[in-house]
């Protein structure tokens, strides 16, 4: 995580464009710290003048032997972290984050640790409709607030439905393997990268930065990142970048 005296006291530069900047989000739905991520990428982004950017989710999957049908959360936890009380408390660090952001967890809610690929095809999906955001948000929720099961198929239609995707076009999704190669390439893409750890951050297919970071922090190192693609987008007026 960074830290406040990590902010830099000039601003970041930024522009009106009648395109939206791309960002990529590396991330897992069962990452607390990839919520946090979410909430406080979005108030970079109004940081930046950038409020209606496009928010790229790809795929990482943090417990990938996980068998499909999810194991019991709370045996996971202590496996991981060696007591149940040593996970508690992290968890407790984790709610107080997220209550700076607006997120209201719920871990004692929580039964199972699902096996994420299937939600990572469902967002996926998404991308085809533009959608992935209110998709990552849904699961989100769904998951940390509702402790509902996110690796389960029913779950994963409601919420795929109820966030405007197709409803014919989830049903074939999650009663098939569709997309699972395009995940499986995500992850061999992000290893590649060197992503070794969630929410990490993508600008022009180039890594910025890996952590739930500050929104001010944050703001400040997506704006380094983006200062060529917004100069170039004063020169450009067809540019397909902001």
């Amino acid at each position: 995580m960074a830290h406040k005296n990590e902010v830099t006291s000039s601003p970041v530069r930024t522009r009106d464009t009648s395109r939206p900047v791309t960002i990529e989000v590396v991330s897992d739905v069962v990452c607390p710290w990839c919520f946090i991520g979410k909430r406080r990428l979005e108030k970079a982004l109004k940081l930046l003048g950038c409020p209606d950017a496009v928010i790229h989710w790809r795929a990482f999957e943090l417990n990938p032997n996980i068998s499909k049908a999810g194991v019991d959360r709370q045996e996971h936890r202590v496996r991981k972290f060696g007591s149940l009380s040593r996970a508690r408390q992290l968890e407790a660090h984790v709610a107080a984050a997220g209550a700076e952001e607006g997120i209201d967890f719920h871990f004692d809610r929580i039964e199972r640790m699902p096996n994420t690929f299937d939600a990572h095809r469902l967002i996926w999906l998404a991308g085809g409709e533009k959608l992935q955001n209110t998709v990552a948000e849904g699961l989100f929720r769904a998951y940390f607030m509702d402790g509902e099961d996110v690796g389960n198929h029913a779950v994963l239609k409601r919420i795929g439905k109820q966030s405007g995707l197709d409803p014919d076009s989830v049903d074939r999704l999650v009663d098939s393997n569709f997309g699972a190669e395009e995940i499986l390439a995500e992850e061999d893409r992000a290893r590649l990268e060197g992503v070794n750890g969630v929410p990490t951050f993508f600008v022009e297919g180039a890594a910025v930065t890996s952590g739930a970071h500050p929104p001010q922090v944050l703001a400040s190192l997506l704006g380094q990142a983006l200062e060529p693609a917004l100069e170039r987008c004063s020169l450009e007026d067809d540019s397909t970048v902001c």
